[in-house]
């Protein structure tokens, strides 16, 4: 039993997302906002999850031989078959996931759940599992959002998921060629903590920042908030070490580039646990910005924001970019501008005097010397004048940084009261954002509407790129009595429609087991094929996260 990490854990946070003292309930406000947009008679809290005592979990699969070579390796309270243990590790924090969990549903859950302290533990567990045909998944934060971390014991004798937590420090800096050598099971916070200690920082601030761990940063590809100016992992990691059920495997190095065949380092990073279990990677790191300076802009139309967006990257002058850019379309703006209160009252009505009457708006942060910042800022403003946007001060941009990591405590709170919600995210290139987002935004209300309800969905752009940028898409409706054959028709629409676009099947959220249908229409069926050499050579049983990013073969011919 690890009495340990429990107690680190409320249960409360079993069934959603992060620290349930960081909740906030719904205002009257936006109560009245939800049932005039989605035309739901009523939004009482009717839906509340079961009580953790009743949530049903099978017994554990794993032989006492077996539990006993892992407390030899770990130690006996680093080794749990609780259910309490195996229920908060019985998956991620994708919608289906938290639908499973609040109807009582952890069947699913690992066998066991070894805390392991260092790479040797590791690979003797590897080792282990893979002589008793036992699966292994990875487990960092576990705030995947596409299955990434659910157990599939399909095939094997059991499923051993390993919690990186204990690995959590910081092993190295090097303040003159800027870069830092972490343990993969670093929090967000715990990475800032360490690094600003020595003036430095990451730069990476996902949505999940206060749960998500340094491996799972690297193992998804993700992409923060603030990764137009920082960069996102593949741009910021050096190297990583992963054990591997063949052994350990150490890629990339620290030479600042380098001819010497193909980049091997970009297996590890987007390999989303199916390769091995990430135990430390080196990343650049950046100097703590002196300042930031915020700033919000409206424009007459999504489109012609999106076209101040590519302007900026294009035509502005190199370096000007600012870290943060987000552009939030004539849907996702009129709820802003409704919820956030009075003060965003007036900015709305500012702009209708203003001829704005569907505004776009975006956000934007900029940080470094206040000086340069400054120059860099107004530079900006004369492509976004040019554009037909309007300045509407930092008041926006910085409410939006104070409440960013706030969202997804709300998706706990609308299911409560019945209301079904849910985000995906793409990247298509300037050429084709217009379409694409039209395109997905129409096959999400159609599937949404199949279900005899109305819906809502809300986009914005996140990331921007010379060639292209990212869209982030929220979609609500009344939850539906079978909520997760709802939640498979409406993205598998999604999903298709983005595929039909030429888009990306993902952005920054990684491809899990929601999106392994439809990498072969990205990737191709050779490249399928390369990648499944790759997992053979590196886990040739197969114990590595299965289920997760490779699709099946009745995927592929589908």
């Amino acid at each position: 039993m690890v009495t340990h990490i429990t107690e680190e854990i409320p249960r409360s946070v079993w069934y959603g997302w992060g620290d349930p003292a960081r909740a906030r309930p719904l205002g009257a406000g936006a109560l009245g906002y939800l049932r005039n947009t989605l035309g739901l008679s009523g939004v009482e809290p009717n839906n509340p999850p079961v009580d953790f005592s009743a949530v049903r979990v099978g017994a554990s699969q794993i032989d006492d031989e077996t539990l006993a070579e892992l407390r030899v390796i770990s130690g006996a309270v680093h080794v749990s078959t609780e259910d309490s243990e195996r229920i908060l590790h019985s998956g991620g924090k994708s919608t289906p996931d938290l639908m499973r969990l609040r109807a009582g549903d952890a069947l699913a859950a690992p066998d066991a759940v070894v805390f392991p302290g260092d790479a040797g533990e590791i690979r003797e567990i590897l080792a282990l599992c893979v002589r008793r045909g036992i699966a292994v998944v990875t487990f960092g934060g576990g705030t995947s959002v596409v299955g990434g971390v659910d157990p599939v014991r399909a095939g094997f004798a059991g499923v051993v998921t390993l919690d990186m937590r204990r690995m959590d420090k910081l092993l190295h800096i090097d303040p003159v060629s800027r870069t830092a050598t972490l343990e993969a099971g670093m929090r967000g916070p715990g990475i800032e903590a360490a690094l600003q200690a020595h003036g430095f920082t990451l730069g990476h601030f996902p949505q999940s920042h206060q749960e998500a761990t340094l491996g799972g940063y690297v193992a998804t590809r993700s992409a923060g908030q603030a990764s137009t100016g920082y960069g996102r992992p593949e741009n910021l990691v050096k190297s990583v070490r992963l054990e591997t059920p063949v052994g350990p495997f150490e890629l990339g190095s620290s030479a600042p580039g380098s001819a010497a065949g193909p980049k091997l380092l970009d297996v590890v990073v987007g390999s989303e646990g199916i390769l091995g279990v990430i135990t430390s990677a080196t990343l650049k790191i950046s100097p703590v910005p002196a300042h930031k300076s915020y700033g919000a802009w409206s424009f007459p139309s999504f489109e012609a924001g999106a076209r101040a967006m590519r302007r900026l990257e294009q035509d502005g002058v190199r370096g000007d970019m600012p870290h943060v850019c987000r552009l939030s379309d004539t849907d996702e703006t009129a709820a802003t501008f409704k919820l956030g209160g009075w003060k965003t009252g007036l900015l709305s009505r500012y702009l209708r005097l203003r001829g704005q009457r569907t505004p776009a708006l975006a956000l934007f942060v900029w940080e470094g010397d206040a000086h340069e910042t400054k120059a860099r800022k107004r530079r900006s403003a004369r492509i976004m004048r040019r554009a037909g946007g309007r300045p509407l001060g930092p008041m926006p941009a910085t409410a939006w940084e104070h409440g960013r990591f706030s969202a997804p405590y709300l998706r706990d709170e609308l299911l409560t009261r019945g209301v079904y919600v849910e985000t995906l995210e793409t990247a298509a290139t300037w050429s084709d954002l217009g379409k694409t987002h039209a395109a997905v935004r129409s096959s999400i209300l159609e599937a949404l509407e199949e279900g005899g309800g109305s819906g809502y969905v809300q986009t914005h752009i996140s990331h921007v790129y010379p060639d292209g940028a990212s869209l982030y898409y929220t979609f609500l409706g009344g939850l539906e009595q079978d909520g997760l054959a709802q939640n498979a028709r409406v993205k598998g629409a999604a999903s298709r429609a983005i595929v039909a676009a030429g888009a990306t099947i993902t952005h920054h959220h990684a491809v899990g087991s929601e999106h392994s249908p439809y990498l072969g229409a990205e990737i191709g069926e050779l490249g399928i094929k390369v990648l499944r050499g790759i997992k053979d050579t590196l886990d040739p049983s197969g114990i590595m996260n299965p289920g997760k990013l490779i699709p099946a073969a009745t995927e592929e011919q589908a």
